[in-house]
């Protein structure tokens, strides 16, 4: 299972990295093969507020749909369009090429993230 140490990750199996006040978020590795082969994301719209913990965005797979849960609080203010037509990046490469949303505005007060040691220990 891959858990990057740059990254931090919430206990709804998202993973956050923060860059000059730019959150970008996806979901894990972990939450991807739970999930199986995904066939379709719901995407916020750009503009959009929310709250840590919102849903933000369902992940349609074959097996099942789940919630995409903001990790923080902010202002939507990118999203992955490329998700759209290859929703099966997030299979490939949830790390990378496979990443949902930026959010902008963040409120890093309420943060509980976890590492990936602290992730790791959730998953097992």
């Amino acid at each position: 299972m891959n858990i990057p140490n740059y990254l931090q990750y919430t206990e709804d199996h998202e993973w956050i990295k923060i860059d000059n006040g730019i959150a970008t978020v996806g979901i894990t590795d972990y939450a991807q093969s739970e999930l199986g082969d995904i066939i379709f994301i719901e995407l916020p719209d750009i503009g959009v507020l929310c709250n840590k913990k919102d849903s933000i965005g369902t992940i349609e797979a074959v097996k099942t749909v789940a919630d995409i849960f903001s990790p923080v609080s902010g202002e939507i203010s990118k999203i992955n369009t490329n998700l759209e037509d290859r929703p099966e990046s997030v299979n490939s490469d949830p790390y990378g090429n496979g990443w949902i949303v930026q959010l902008s505005n963040i409120n890093l007060n309420d943060n509980s993230f976890l590492s990936a040691e602290e992730y790791k220990e959730l998953i097992q």
